[in-house]
């Protein structure tokens, strides 16, 4: 889908050296993809703290007591 938005020059800057993109479309899309993504951990990452899933194998506990 084509949009037309108004970016700061200095924030496009820094997300096309961020991604390695060349380009502005393809830098902005795949910064928006990452924070869509990101965002959607943490969702669920809540969820799983707070319970949201009644039948999940591990505990709070369990959970932060894994290493990463």
């Amino acid at each position: 889908m084509r949009i037309t938005i108004d970016i700061d020059d200095e924030i496009l800057k820094n997300a096309m050296k961020l991604t390695g993109e060349k380009k502005k479309g393809p830098a902005i899309t795949k910064a928006t993809s990452e924070f869509v993504r990101r965002e959607m951990i943490k969702k669920f990452a809540n969820m799983v703290m707070e319970g949201g899933f009644e039948d999940y194998p591990m505990t709070n506990d369990e959970l932060e007591a894994v290493e990463r």
